[in-house]
């Protein structure tokens, strides 16, 4: 079983997605299920995980209406404003759909590094734990500390670092980074998707270049805490699907750990039951 743990569709007339502007040229168009679906034949993808791209809750409802209309979308992490007064109660109402199954605050965008250890975001962590949701950690690696500090006052929150915590590999800054995952891997129980690694490599990336980074991350949160996405469509501003699925294939050792990473773990993570599909 092969899941796909983190893409993205949207509609630019929709017009909530600041990020995507004319000059990200392969991304400034309409990606839907129609686009994703052959890739998903082609390595016989059995399901995916739809994550937000939008800080709008009306995105979040955009995407849970593909997902019912979508059989291989699994699950939907959505977004939610966790700073207002009304967090906890628009948490519980949105966990009441099936195919909601996570929450994604757009942190790597928010000015204030220090935003989530604020004391008014204590309702909207609870409220996580309280509906049994995945808290999607989009964080840059100046969070990491935070991001520790966060997840020990909240050690039921269930948590995935998105991208690894999009390691600067253009930069081949590891070593900071490193230790801070390290640190996280350790001390709390939170995963990591094995995504997004190539459009941290810049133009000139080889798969020489991106590997102690997989290496380093397979080292520090093992077979049973990483799991696989594509980012796709952002991929394809550096890669084919093919070549980071190949890519990740070759770069993870052994049969029992590819079947976790590419499926079993994010089955688990996002609390999904198949035999209910």
């Amino acid at each position: 079983m092969i899941i796909d743990a983190h893409q993205h569709f949207w509609q630019l007339a929709r017009g909530d997605y600041g990020w995507l502007t004319p000059e990200l040229k392969p991304l400034y168009r309409d990606f839907m299920p129609d686009d994703l679906t052959p890739h998903l034949a082609q390595h016989e993808i059995d399901g995916t995980i739809l994550v937000q791209a939008a800080p709008t809750v009306a995105e979040t409802e955009f995407l849970l209406g593909i997902a019912d209309a979508t059989p291989f979308v699994l699950g939907v992490v959505g977004w939610t404003d966790f700073a207002a007064p009304s967090a906890a109660k628009d948490i519980a109402h949105v966990a009441q759909y099936p195919k909601l199954v996570g929450l994604r605050p757009m942190i790597q965008d928010i000015a204030d590094d220090d935003w989530m250890l604020r004391a008014e975001l204590a309702p909207a962590f609870e409220a996580m734990i309280d509906a049994d949701l995945t808290f999607d950690a989009l964080v840059l690696p100046r969070h990491l500390p935070n991001l520790r500090r966060l997840l020990s006052r909240y050690p039921e929150l269930r948590t995935v670092i998105d991208h690894g915590a999009k390691p600067d590999i253009a930069g081949a800054r590891l070593n900071g980074w490193a230790t801070d995952m390290a640190s996280i891997a350790a001390e709390t129980n939170a995963y990591c998707k094995l995504s997004g690694l190539l459009t941290e490599a810049g133009n000139n990336w080889t798969p020489a270049t991106v590997a102690p980074y997989v290496a380093d991350l397979f080292e520090q949160f093992g077979q049973h805490r990483l799991v696989w996405g594509s980012d796709w469509p952002v991929l394809t501003m550096a890669a084919t699907y093919e070549t980071w699925i190949e890519m990740s294939r070759r770069f993870l050792p052994g049969k029992d750990a590819r079947d976790a990473i590419f499926g079993a773990n994010s089955l688990n993570l996002y609390r999904i039951n198949m035999l209910a599909e």
